[in-house]
């Protein structure tokens, strides 16, 4: 007889088949890619056919977030996680005291307490929130490009560490995004992600417990990631050293940690334990034919009860839909019918996940766009950027400015005339090619910037830069762990025939509804589909707090990179005239860039035709050189946070250097500092601070504040006491 234990989890299946022996014959781990069904039905047939998995003989046993579901099909028993991992530890180390096991979307602490009747067990969860899973890890390593192999070996040890948000994956990933902007290397965010994995962990699943040795790290982070796992070993050794734990004698803090070769299917082996022991007729295996019954048909008789309409209702709306609204062009290369000759003004957006530059001629005319994805730093950005301009044929640059993430770091180093804030750019793009709009709603990587306009300016502004669950990164970090192109997100989601429910707010809490859904059965293509009909909500209710579309206006703009997926204006556009039915809703023809062209025109506004432009040529940019430190004295002391921030030091001709500084600069380097929460984080020393007030006290006599006047003015008393 054959006892299956199997894990269907959110983001992964794993199961085990153990003979009457006690011998594992069959095991394997796979990623079900939201097909849960799909993947315990084809596990069931291959352990039927590769180790003889027997009808009303076998016994079965599930657990894991999405078992629920299929195991009343198979005439499985429901074991709950923690249950089923504590009986597998207590079972293959009975000599262990705390076990971590980190999922892909939930995480778990378990302390073996001695007690006199053994041992008690104390269990702490999280699993509403991505911070501090498998998914935060991979989540940002995708977005640095790092592959899964590279991720797997890099080093926790020896590397410098940042501030990265341990509570919640989307504030993680917002200051991941700083730290690529900054130009701190790749290793270094990874180790501070290990970091806020561990302390995660032991900060808040602790609940100010001390994890005694032994201990037992499980889950596939733990396993596969060899800096998480230093990161353990170095905390968990300070903390035994400060809370008095003594090691064994002749013991190593390492052997004090142990990760076993099967940390991936503890939860299907307790499984098997525990089955062990249950009475006679439970759990007996009935064969895969209801799961087969439930992926042909069941799932979508179910989702057409609790489903909405989809995206699209057939081919004549998805064609009318088409012909309103055509997608934005695509760029990178010359204008059709344009030649690039004579002085030209270039406006360059470093945005956060691509770098974009538009060169327009003197007559407004654009000639070049270029369109770059974002290596995670910025010099890099702006080296690529600026070859691909000068392959396109630009020779005389009149005017340069800079707008996005990037500009304040760059702008001196490449000698950019201005730079230019975000919401003015992208306002002056749409209101030079849409100037009766009442709304630009433009939709980036990591923000959402609403304007709302009065007479040709901005009357007021909605911006979301913090949570992603209304911009692109969210929708990309959700096709690409569906394996989807994000280019084919919008044919995907329109192939979708209904879609669920998802809800409006907060990140974490929609990913967590996302993969509640899968549970149900919801494919790839219907949650993507779903995931576009939300974004409307988030962007202008949960974002932009307008309860009242019709109130703003009738004219709309949309903008920016998100808009270039068609799946999102649709869903923007049925969002709109639902709320303002004789509403006007246009898109910017060059949507991802419509930033880097309102830079452009504000360089060409700004040049008066006399004085040459700052820009320091496409030689100098592409022989940049430039280091980057971060390091105990980089530290900020001006305040009590102690910005651990980078000095990016770049060769320039006629830079003065810092010979007085703690990490000196010589001659012919300038020195640009970043990871800084405040402006006083740009200076270094005592001198630089004196020089900076001096310089706000002439401005405030030269622009005095009137409010402060009057305010002293009118309390001023009239006579003197005698």
């Amino acid at each position: 007889m054959n006892i299956v234990g199997m894990d269907v989890g959110s983001t992964t299946v794993k199961a085990v088949a153990v003979d009457d022996k006690g011998e594992v014959v069959w095991r394997d781990y796979q990623r079900h890619n939201t097909k849960q069904a799909e993947k315990v039905h084809e596990f069931l047939l291959r352990m039927e056919a590769e180790c003889g998995l027997t009808r009303e003989r076998d016994l079965i046993f599930f657990t894991g977030s999405g078992a629920g579901l299929t195991a009343p099909m198979v005439g499985a028993k429901t074991i709950q996680e923690v249950v089923a991992v504590a009986a597998a530890v207590e079972k293959f180390h009975p000599e262990v005291h705390f076990v971590s096991e980190i999922g892909g979307e939930d995480m778990k602490t378990i302390f073996f307490v001695d007690s006199g009747s053994g041992k008690a067990k104390q269990v702490y969860m999280q699993s509403a929130c991505s911070g501090g899973t498998g998914t935060f890890i991979e989540k940002t390593a995708r977005k640095l490009q790092i592959p899964a192999d590279q991720l797997a070996i890099m080093p926790y040890e020896g590397m410098s560490l940042h501030k990265v948000s341990s509570k919640c994956g989307i504030f993680a990933e917002a200051d991941s995004n700083s730290l690529l902007k900054s130009g701190v290397p790749v290793e270094e965010i990874i180790a501070s992600l290990f970091e806020a994995v561990v302390y995660q962990n032991l900060a808040t699943l602790t609940k100010g417990n001390t994890p005694a040795p032994q201990v037992l790290l499980l889950g596939g982070p733990n396993m596969f990631f060899k800096g998480l796992q230093e990161a353990w070993r170095h905390h968990l050794k300070n903390v035994w050293a400060d809370r008095g734990i003594e090691l064994p004698e002749g013991a190593d803090v390492a052997d004090m940690i142990l990760v076993p070769d099967e940390a991936l299917y503890y939860a299907a082996l307790g499984c098997v334990e525990i089955g062990k022991g249950e009475a006679d007729g439970v759990g007996v295996y009935l064969g895969p034919d209801r799961v087969k019954w439930w992926v042909d048909e069941g799932q979508h008789l179910e989702k057409a009860k609790e489903g909405g309409k989809a995206l699209v209702n057939g081919t004549g709306d998805l064609e009318s839909f088409a012909s309103a609204y055509a997608a934005p062009k695509s760029c990178n290369g010359v204008a059709e019918g344009r030649k690039i000759d004579g002085p030209v003004y270039i406006g360059c957006d470093f945005g956060s996940t691509t770098a974009k530059a538009v060169v327009l001629s003197p007559d407004r005319e654009m000639l070049y766009t270029a369109y770059v994805q974002s290596k995670g730093n910025p010099i890099e950005d702006a080296k690529a950027l600026f070859r691909d301009i000068r392959a396109g044929g630009v020779k005389h640059v009149a005017g340069l400015a800079l707008t996005g993430y990037g500009k304040d770091l760059l702008q001196d180093i490449i000698g950019a005339d201005l730079g230019v804030v975000e919401t003015v750019a992208h306002a002056r793009s749409a209101m030079e090619i849409f100037p009766d709009a009442d709304v630009i709603c433009d939709v980036g990587g990591t923000d959402v910037k609403i304007m709302i306009l009065r007479q040709g300016t901005v009357a007021d502004f909605r911006l979301n830069s913090q949570c992603s669950s209304g911009n692109g990164a969210f929708l990309q970090g959700v096709a690409e762990r569906y394996d989807v192109k994000l280019e084919e997100y919008a044919e995907k989601a329109f192939e979708a025939k209904a879609m669920p429910s998802l809800a409006m707010g907060c990140g974490v809490f929609l990913q967590s509804d996302i993969v509640n859904q899968q549970r149900k059965g919801w494919s790839a293509e219907e949650i993507m589909a779903s995931l576009a009909a939300v974004l409307p909500l988030n962007v202008w209710i949960y974002a932009g707090q307008l309860q009242n579309l019709r109130s703003v206006g009738r004219r709309f703009v949309l903008q920016g990179g998100t808009h270039r997926n068609m799946a999102v204006v649709k869903a923007q556009v049925d969002f709109i005239k639902n709320k303002v039915p004789d509403a006007e809703i246009v898109i910017h023809p060059h949507s991802g860039e419509a930033g880097a062209i309102g830079a452009a025109l504000c360089a060409m506004e700004a040049a008066d035709g006399v004085a040459p432009s700052g820009f320091r040529g496409f030689d100098v940019i592409e022989h940049l050189n430039y280091r980057s430190t971060t390091s105990e004295d980089t530290i900020c002391k001006w305040c009590p946070v102690n910005c651990k921030r980078a000095f990016i030091d770049v060769e320039l001709e006629g830079a003065k250097g810092r010979s007085w500084s703690k990490i000196p600069l010589e001659e012919g380097w300038e020195r640009v500092i970043s990871g800084n929460s405040c402006p006083k984080g740009l200076v270094e020393d005592v001198n630089e601070m004196k020089a900076v007030k001096a310089e706000m006290e002439e401005q405030r006599r030269v622009y005095p504040n009137i409010g402060e006047m009057v305010r002293e003015k009118a309390f001023r008393r009239a006579w003197a006491p005698t």
